[in-house]
């Protein structure tokens, strides 16, 4: 065991350093976001009821918010949630010990594919547990970080398959678990298993020759996943989330529309503006364009993505020290030519694929399923270019830490307080003010101007959710793709715009004339009649509601 130990000490050390920046630093981020909230609300709903918050029992889909949502980060969280309680921590820990498990199987992924190259796996480990994408991500509930661990967990089992078959059926079981769990592997992880088969197909062929048994075993529980799946796809509410992202929505037709009129006025008569402008034309124009950006520099190692609950802004999504090793390691991959070299290039290059089919491309969460790639090819072309190279390497590495020490000054101080407002901070302060005066008012009036209150409050509160279900007050209803809440037990909510007039989108007015009432509104924002109790503000001092009462 001591000995054990000693040969590991390195990743040992690489380890604590990753659960050191996953678990420090309090509740940064600074807040749940509605995603997490949902999240953790509905899996507090199956842990006491067994029903998510539509009353749907023990469901493959969450319908949410009209998002619907895969599954298996909120089973994960109702058993945190049964040990930790209904709190942030509990909702955002599957995704912690997700990203330190990668940390741990990076390394062990990189042992198999680079025949037992103890330094290389020890430098893509240590890149996975301090590289701003992945560290980043596994801060917060993120299923896009949960299949991440899945997905390498499913890649190394497969490769230690070939040496302890009984290892193929644990491999079919974390690639299977990738395909419920975000929606990027529902296409990334069968693309990525099918050209796995084409690789290592005299491998498996000769495997299964020698124990059919266990193939089949395998085959059944990637069929268990695949095929709900590909049923569930087929269905409207398994098409939802992409309808709302992908690239052929509504604005793309009407683009379409704009230059067929275009090449119209220039003269050009049917079937010519038809056939260069349509639906195809337009994808694969879209499609190629979202795929290459992935690829670029400015969104890897400058600017990173436009999202600001998934990265820094304008900070790269790896540290720009490790650049030229990137690519150096593209470079010297296509130089190998065996098959774990195909492996890495087929990795890297269907990762996109799910990406590009969407808008906001590049897109730092749908972008996962190239992880942990960039930091394994990082280590590959630093080792090459470094070696021999003891006082180049020294000085690397204090370069590495430096930009590690300068990201995480800027994660925890700049971006926790200047994007407070992205992580829809301050409800919690809101409700727990409810919560504290729940006694004292009969009617409770929320905007719902920065997103779903009534999750947050559902969350905060720790409220019953059957009692929720059956309440006779509650109005849901369906708008705009998205259901909506205006109303349960004592809460109203209203649209911003709305609040002066007291009014709910279905037209009707809260009457506050003869009852107690209060208020938690935008700044500024608030009916005559009303007096100003308190004001709760973002982080970076800028008001976010304001509390009135009457």
């Amino acid at each position: 065991m001591l000995k054990l130990i000693k040969n590991n000490l390195i990743l040992i050390a690489i380890i604590l350093i990753a659960i050191i920046l996953r678990l420090s630093w309090g509740n940064t981020p600074p807040s749940l976001n509605w995603d997490e909230v949902s999240h953790g609300y509905n899996a507090y709903s199956i842990l006491t009821t067994g029903v998510d918050e539509w009353g749907e029992k023990y469901p493959t889909i969450f319908r949410a918010y009209g998002d619907y949502k895969l599954p298996v980060y909120i089973y994960l969280t109702a058993i945190s949630e049964s040990i930790f309680g209904l709190n942030i921590f509990a909702v955002r820990l599957p995704s912690i010990l997700a990203g330190i498990g990668t940390v741990i199987f990076t390394y062990l992924l990189a042992l198999e594919l680079f025949k037992n190259h103890r330094s290389l796996a020890t430098i893509a480990s240590l890149f996975v547990a301090i590289e701003p994408w992945t560290l980043f991500l596994s801060r917060a509930a993120f299923e896009a970080n949960l299949a991440l661990f899945f997905f390498v967990s499913g890649t190394y089992f497969f490769l230690r398959g070939f040496h302890r078959l009984q290892f193929t059926v644990l491999s079919s079981l974390f690639f299977g678990l990738t395909m419920w769990t975000y929606n990027s592997y529902r296409i990334f992880t069968p693309l990525f298993l099918s050209f796995l088969l084409i690789i290592y197909r005299k491998s498996l062929i000769e495997i299964y020759r020698s124990n059919k048994h266990l193939i089949h075993k395998s085959l059944i529980i990637i069929l268990v996943f695949l095929v709900p799946m590909f049923y569930q796809l087929a269905t409207t509410v398994g098409q939802a989330r992409y309808s709302k992202v992908s690239i052929l929505d509504e604005g793309a037709i009407n683009k379409i529309n704009e230059l067929r009129f275009k090449i119209y006025e220039l003269g050009y008569t049917d079937p010519i503006p038809r056939l260069m402008a349509n639906k195809a034309t337009y994808f694969v124009q879209e499609f190629g364009k979202n795929y290459i950006s992935y690829f670029d520099p400015r969104f890897l190692f400058i600017k990173g993505g436009d999202q600001y609950q998934f990265s820094i802004p304008n900070t790269g999504l790896l540290y720009i020290i490790n650049l030229p090793f990137f690519y150096l390691g593209i470079y010297y991959l296509f130089k190998l030519k065996n098959r774990e070299s195909k492996l890495l290039l087929v990795w890297l290059l269907l990762a996109p694929v799910a990406g590009s089919l969407t808008r906001e491309s590049p897109h730092v969460l749908r972008g996962v399923t190239m992880l942990p790639i960039p930091m394994i090819l990082s280590a590959f072309g630093f080792i090459r270019f470094t070696a021999h190279r003891s006082l180049f390497t020294f000085s690397y590495v204090i370069l590495l830490f430096v930009s590690m020490y300068f990201y995480l000054i800027n994660y925890l101080t700049n971006y926790r307080i200047n994007y407070s407002w992205s992580w829809q901070y301050g409800y919690k302060e809101a409700v727990d003010y409810i919560k504290s005066n729940y006694n004292k008012y009969d009617k409770f009036l929320i905007t719902k101007k920065y997103g779903e209150p009534h999750e947050f409050t559902l969350f905060y509160l720790g409220y019953d959710s059957q009692k929720f279900r059956n309440d006779p007050n509650l109005i849901r209803f369906y708008q705009s793709g998205w259901y909506w809440v205006d109303r349960f037990d004592k809460f109203y909510f209203l649209n911003d715009w709305q609040v002066r007039e007291l009014r709910l989108e279905s037209g009707d007015r809260v009457d506050c004339s003869n009852t107690k009432c209060l208020l938690v509104t935008s700044p500024n924002n608030y009916p005559d009649g009303f007096k100003k109790l308190e004001t709760i503000n973002f982080l970076d001092t800028q008001p976010a509601f304001e509390i009135y009462d009457k």
